[in-house]
């Protein structure tokens, strides 16, 4: 991802210089798309929520995609959120947040980033955090009142968190430390 960004922003500062068109993207509009959260929770902003907080949010953004009870609709292409548990290494794995997914701040970012589907990044960061303890309730991976904030998400234990095998190996094929 970073090396895309380095080839294309140049090549789009070029473009705008010898077109005329556009403008150099200012600090602040650099900032509020620096979306990048890592495994570990480096990146996620300030905020807060529940599940109970985020209940109504999801119903109100999400449930008409991904279904009341987080089961998803896979006729129109929307996945289930929830169940899977225990499927994993079946011949017909349910591939959802809390059977497949390895780490919680990858919930919080995919929500942040890409959700609701028809208006990605509409959610405040203190509704993202209640819908991620929402969806982590739903699949019993975190309590009702539990709060989900940087400082707690990173220590919520995905029940697939050991289900994968890290990749060490940087751009030119050395080692490098895991996450």
């Amino acid at each position: 991802m970073f090396k895309l960004l380095f080839f294309v922003l140049p090549l789009l500062a070029f473009a705008q210089s010898k077109s005329g068109v556009g403008r150099p993207a200012t600090a602040d509009e650099i900032r509020q798309r620096n979306l990048s959260i890592s495994p570990s929770g480096a990146g996620l902003p300030a905020g807060q929520g529940t599940a109970q907080q985020g209940k109504s949010i999801y119903d109100a953004e999400c449930a008409s995609c991904h279904g009341s009870k987080l089961e998803g609709d896979p006729q129109k292409g929307y996945p289930a959120l929830a169940g899977g548990q225990g499927t994993i290494n079946t011949p017909k794995p349910v591939k959802t947040v809390g059977s497949y997914w390895p780490h919680a701040p990858g919930v919080f970012d995919y929500i942040h980033r890409a959700m609701p589907y028809d208006h990605p990044r509409k959610l405040s960061a203190d509704q993202v955090y209640a819908v991620t303890a929402y969806v982590l309730r739903v699949n019993g991976i975190v309590g009702d009142a539990e709060v989900m904030n940087a400082k707690t998400l990173p220590q919520v234990k995905m029940p697939n968190r050991d289900g994968f095998i890290p990749d060490t190996r940087n751009a030119k094929g050395k080692k490098t430390p895991a996450l």
